[in-house]
């Protein structure tokens, strides 16, 4: 029988395969059996009540390899108890957001006992990881084949499966036929048009949607900055007090665009339910260790660290490291300044003109340098902030991206302030900044996307030869979706697509009235940015779980920060060019108090606008402000009838 991703039945024999989980090669049938019994058995006997079945019977695998790959499903009415249990926001009858509950399906919209979409494949395939993840040690002091593999009770078994390497991996499958529909709205065919967030949110989930739709939005608000800076750079190149205007116009336009875009947020995520959804209590990550002891606030078993081993490790280690590499990334930046130096030197000397493209040289191959030194970062603060032993994801996250945004941000940044305020040559940094800039993103297209497809293009096509090769008489399609997709990369989050917007954002307002076309390069990078982007989460990486987000999370003040800083840059460099210098030739003094307040006085109308564009509009105010007091009436009503 034909199974594919299109079709629905709950049969156990052939039900739909949401999720795969892929065990060693060597895993004990007895571990086998244990985990599948876990997985299938009722809910009040401690299991997921999961559908789950071998991807291969016993008489295809005398035939195949990959032997110990198993699907995993879910009946319909355990994905609805499952929503209930995660508290999914639904949109109801009457037009508001509710909690989704199983007794009062009916009140919400769409619902209906033949519909199987009420529910979105990326929620569906969250869900399933959800109650995978809740399949605790009941009585168990170890996996049953494995006494080295200690258990203890109310142990995540999924986590620890995963930890002892006995579970390699768990993934979500793609749903080819709704892939294509979503691949030929989203980037199939080339057109300046927008994004189907909705239907990636539908797909993806909330985290990648919310990505997607910050891309799109900071790209079109760059379309003004690049329409503007244009002119600047063909007709007054030199006349830096002219640039004040568009400098100040850079300023307020990056405030607007990050207060204007938390409204838009707030639409979107509130649609989607998740604005309004409540925060699960959050698990110890998976990595985290320590002696077992109890947990004052869930009563449960679980390992316990000492903050202040962690606090040590931080500022003991951790701190000293991060500034060894920031030092490490100045000694860099002066090497590069010598070999600029060499090559004016050479220019001066000979002039020809293979010494004038020369001169372009160094910079590109700093931006190189910079790429790699951030990448080789990337994974030494990764094992820091694993060996720091954090016990909560978020915590893991926040200290992981505090890391890693202060060395990006001194390794991208700081030779550009070098040659403004110390060199204070400003053709050299026209064309560092320029060079930097599209250096690094013609690189980030060729590693991030462009690679990552050839290659995977490459395995896709061994794979179909392999299958077809096969003698076996089965329908090989599910079997070679699932060994394709289980050799591709894993996305790892959106971390680094984050953090290239980021950088990009500060190539573009820290020195915009310097070099105004930064803004016209990244508008035409981001066109082609969201295609890479969409080809690589579609085609190049493995499907990753949903994750419901409200907001951008940390990114927002990271952005606002930079924002700050640009205020400051801007205002230092227009009160350093020779045509301000000019209106003050007796009194420096003078030049720099009005050049601090008019700083000043930029940064009160950043905060004054930033207070004044409220963050979420007032029809998402009203809805919100009515949910909560419909919350209050309810627990009124409670206590009340418990007083009876």
């Amino acid at each position: 029988m034909k199974v594919t991703l299109s079709a629905l039945d709950t049969c156990e024999s052939s039900f739909t395969p949401l999720v795969v989980l892929e065990l060693a090669q060597d895993v004990k049938e007895e571990t086998k059996e244990w985990l599948k019994n876990r997985i299938i058995s009722k809910k009040e006997d401690g299991g997921a009540q999961l559908l789950f079945r071998p991807l291969l019977n016993k008489y295809e695998k005398e035939t195949l390899e990959n032997q110990n790959l198993y699907l995993v499903g879910a009946s319909k009415i355990t994905l609805l108890l499952g929503a209930e249990a995660m508290g999914l926001v639904k949109e109801c009858n009457d037009n508001t957001m509710r909690a989704f509950t199983y007794g009062t399906r009916y009140n919400f919209k769409d619902f209906d006992d033949d519909n199987d979409d009420f529910l979105t494949m990326a929620e569906c395939q969250f869900i399933i990881k959800h109650e995978l993840e809740n399949l605790r040690a009941r009585d168990e002091k170890m996996i049953p084949g494995y006494p080295q593999a200690k258990l203890y009770p109310g142990k995540s078994l999924l986590r620890r499966l995963l930890t002892s390497g006995l579970v390699i991996q768990v993934f979500p499958l793609h749903d080819n036929e709704a892939l294509k529909k979503l691949e030929d709205t989203w980037y199939t065919r080339f057109a300046l048009k927008c994004q189907p967030i909705d239907h990636i949110r539908g797909y993806f989930g909330e985290t990648i949607a919310l990505y997607f739709g910050f891309l799109e939005y900071f790209t079109v608000a760059l379309i003004p900055m690049a329409v503007i800076g244009l002119p600047y750079y063909l007709f007054v190149w030199e006349d830096y007090d002219k640039y004040v205007i568009f400098a100040s116009f850079n300023l307020i336009w990056s405030t607007v665009i990050l207060e204007v875009w938390k409204r838009g947020c707030a639409n979107m995520t509130y649609r989607w339910g998740t604005l309004v959804m409540k925060r699960q209590f959050e698990e110890p990550r998976p990595g985290f260790h320590g002696v077992l002891g109890i947990n004052p606030v869930t009563g449960r078993k679980e390992p316990l660290y000492p903050s202040y081993k962690r606090q040590l490790r931080i500022y003991l280690v951790s701190l000293p490291f991060v500034c060894l590499c920031l030092y490490f990334s100045l000694y860099v930046m002066m090497i590069y300044f010598d070999m600029e130096a060499w090559a004016l030197s050479l220019h001066d000397n000979s002039g020809s003109e293979w010494t004038s493209v020369l001169l372009y040289v160094p910079s590109v191959i700093y931006a190189v340098v910079i790429e790699i030194m951030n990448r080789l970062y990337r994974y030494a603060a990764e094992f820091l902030t694993s060996w720091e032993n954090h016990r909560l994801e978020s915590a893991y996250q926040n200290h992981l991206i505090l890391k890693v945004l202060v060395f990006n941000f001194l390794n991208c940044f700081a030779s550009l302030f070098y040659i403004a305020f110390v060199l204070r040559d400003m053709k050299l940094l026209r064309q560092s900044l320029a060079t930097l800039l599209i250096t690094s993103q013609i690189l980030n297209q060729i590693m991030e996307s462009l690679l990552p497809y050839w290659l995977q293009r490459k395995h896709h096509v061994q794979v179909k030869r392999k299958v077809q090769a096969l003698k076996a008489d089965i329908d090989a399609t599910l079997y070679e979706q699932v060994v394709l997709e289980k050799e591709m990369g894993t996305y790892l989050g959106t971390f680094d697509d984050y953090l290239e917007l980021f950088l990009q954002f500060g190539y573009v307002s820290l020195f915009s009235c310097v070099y105004p076309l930064a803004a016209a390069f990244a508008v035409l990078n981001n066109f082609t940015e969201v295609n890479s982007d969409a080809l690589k989460m579609c085609r190049v990486l493995k499907r990753p779980f949903s994750e419901p987000s409200a907001n951008i999370g940390v990114w927002q003040l990271a952005f606002e920060t930079m924002s700050v800083i640009s205020v400051v840059t801007n205002c230092a460099l227009i009160g350093m060019s020779p045509q301000v210098n000019a209106l003050f030739p007796e009194s420096k003094l003078d030049l720099v108090l009005i050049v601090v307040a008019v700083e000043h006085a930029l940064l009160a109308l950043k905060f004054i606008l930033a207070f004044a564009i409220p963050d979420k509009p007032r029809h998402i105010q009203m809805k919100l402000a009515r949910l909560e007091f419909e919350s209050l009436e309810a627990l009124k009503q409670q206590s009340h009838l418990r007083n009876k």
